[in-house]
């Protein structure tokens, strides 16, 4: 028996006051922040089942376009299938994977604890993690973060930078080389190659302007493109396409390809030297409760612990388990995790996910920029003693992250790998991460002269190992020390590489043979699709979008707001610079790095 327990949460970490129409003070939410509602609701316009992502950012949405919403979560926790849970709450979730209790979305879940946190008297306390089920980063120019702007839901988050990127190859993590000044700088590319790699850059900001250059590939791989126009050698296609373009496999086509390239690379330099941001205290549960209390500002309804039993289409009357019910006249929102058993039409979760989750006793500082608490390691097809066919791409975040003590990080690895390679791929890639750290940080170093090389005139060559580098002939006395181990399949009815299709949620839609297509409805209800593989937020306003069209006729409105508090104009990014540069008792690497409140008041 699991004492119920949680992470502070926002009101309690950092009360959030902002001016809004609605009101000025953001209410607490029921279910943690204060009690049930005693009732629930007789008629609703639209109920939704689940807060993960998409879900919560249907229902801001929705609440703010004035719709009368009703949002519940079987969970004693916001998120979902997008949830931050502490450790405790991560043994209840795998119980109730291993039963079954999720609709068939997970399976295979397998979890370590080490006794430094599984007893109560250990060195860390459960609630001292905070572990997403589906970690993702944040691109600086994206339509989610122009909403967290827009909606002011940034007010209730705090962001970071994620600056290092790491290729693995030839058992080496080579930093990411990514802008003009390192490529110009690096002695390692030749001059030719530099020409080339800036070629192509120039070329990608704009490629579908330039038709003559990438036509002829539109139905190749992006790796012949780069080969055979650019004539760009293995180690820059592998960064283009892996590390930059954040893609699965070498057969990425060419249009799919140049728009995750150019995702990347208009993101640099919004706000600083990074493309990339990561919130604080957890990925995509931080954001799903920013977005439930701006929903709740906008009028929606709460309830956790609740269930959803049965919706009949008929009727319009959704029953819950406390016996309650209520008169839907529009639209059921439900995700798959949360349907109820009965469902019909249900898209089937058909595509896997196999996900990595482990706890370190190391800071991993090696592998992150200075000021930077976050690195992303990639693994290309090939890379790995596994031959893996599939990328395996790492996310690792250390404790300025908030989510994990002092002298910890978490390592989150994922494939879109299908089958049984998969988890053999993600054991390659953690046991040549845990190599790779021992050798960078270990003491044993200061005390073994056989590892230090010296120049023909006795200077000192190598006495330390740093990313990059590669010491095969080095035999570590000490071990990587791992707090928890979590792996688990996560199915979902997105394919690897694509956000949700429109098509998706077409109601009524059947195929050749008069079948009912995956994500449709005949019933009143609309099912929102799982987490992809996809390690950015891009898949969640495309999914939001496409249903609240199915639910209001029209996205013209989503998201038009109006505030009252119009005086403060959002800065730009030379006003930032200058308000930190003028500020003395500002730290310049807060201003880059640790950019709370600043980050979402910057134009987009």
């Amino acid at each position: 028996m699991y004492t119920t327990e949680r992470r502070p949460s926002m009101a309690e970490r950092r009360p959030a006051v902002v001016s809004m129409s609605a009101q000025n003070v953001v209410p607490h939410l029921a279910g943690i922040e204060d009690p049930l509602p005693d009732t629930t609701p007789e008629k609703v316009d639209v109920l939704i089942v689940g807060t993960g992502m998409v879900e919560s950012v249907l229902a801001a949405a929705l609440s703010w376009q004035g719709s009368n919403v009703l949002h519940i979560d079987r969970n004693d926790h916001y998120g979902d299938s997008s949830a931050t849970l502490t450790v405790d709450q991560i043994k209840k979730w795998v119980n109730s994977v291993n039963q079954d209790l999720f609709s068939g979305c997970y399976n295979n879940a397998k979890l370590y604890v080490s006794t430094s946190v599984e007893n109560h008297n250990g060195k860390y306390a459960s609630r001292d993690f905070g572990i997403d089920l589906a970690p993702k980063i944040l691109f600086a120019k994206s339509d989610l973060l122009s909403i967290l702007v827009r909606s002011r839901v940034h007010q209730y988050l705090e962001f970071q930078s994620l600056s290092n990127f790491h290729t693995f190859e030839n058992d080496n993590f080579e930093k990411l080389t990514n802008t003009k000044q390192e490529i110009f700088t690096d002695q390692k590319l030749p001059l030719m190659t530099k020409r080339n790699l800036m070629k192509f850059i120039k070329f990608v900001l704009n490629w579908e302007e330039q038709l003559q250059v990438w036509k002829p590939y539109a139905n190749r791989p992006l790796c012949d493109l780069l080969v055979e126009k650019f004539h760009l050698e293995k180690a820059q296609v592998f960064e283009l396409l892996f590390s930059i373009g954040l893609c699965y496999n070498m057969q990425t086509g060419t249009p799919e390809a140049l728009q995750r390239i150019r995702r990347y690379l208009s993101s640099f330099d919004v706000y600083g030297p990074f493309s990339v941001l990561y919130s604080k205290y957890g990925g995509p549960g931080e954001l799903s409760q920013g977005f439930c209390r701006s929903a709740a500002v906008g009028g929606a309804t709460y309830k956790l612990n609740e269930t959803l039993t049965s919706y009949d289409p008929n009727t319009k009357m959704a029953l819950f388990g406390d016996g309650s019910q209520v008169y839907v006249t529009e639209k059921v929102v439900t995700s798959p995790s949360q349907a109820p058993r009965d469902s019909k039409n249900m898209p089937p979760q058909k595509y896997e996910v196999h996900r990595l989750t482990c706890v370190v006793e190391k800071s991993c500082e090696q592998w992150f920029s200075e000021g930077e608490s976050a690195a992303v390691v990639v693994f290309p097809p090939g890379s790995l003693k596994t031959n893996n066919n599939e990328v395996v791409q790492a996310f690792i975040l250390g404790s300025g992250s908030e989510i994990c003590p002092r002298g910890t990080s978490v390592w989150y690895l994922s494939t879109v790998q299908q089958g049984s390679r998969a988890e053999m791929d993600l054991d390659a890639a953690l046991e040549a991460m845990e190599a790779s750290l021992i050798r960078e940080s270990s003491t044993d170093l200061e005390r073994d002269d056989s590892l230090v090389q010296f120049g023909p005139n006795g200077e000192t060559l190598i006495n330390s190992v740093r990313l990059g580098q590669s010491f095969k002939q080095y035999v570590p006395r000490e071990k990587i020390q791992f707090l928890l181990k979590l792996y688990y399949t996560q199915y979902t009815s997105t394919p690897a590489f694509n956000v949700v299709d429109p098509s998706f949620f077409d109601i009524n839609k059947t195929d050749s043979d008069d079948r009912l297509v995956p994500g449709a409805s005949d019933n009143g209800v609309l099912y929102t699709a799982m987490p992809s593989g996809e390690i950015s937020y891009d898949e969640v306003v495309t999914a939001v979008k496409v249903l609240y069209e199915k639910i209001v006729g029209s996205d013209d409105d989503f998201f038009d707001l109006d505030f009252e508090d119009e005086d403060d104009t959002p800065m730009n990014k030379a006003d930032y610079e200058n308000a930190i540069e003028d500020d003395e008792d500002v730290d310049m690497n807060v201003g880059r790095h640790e950019s709370a409140e600043f980050v979402g008041e910057m134009e987009i």
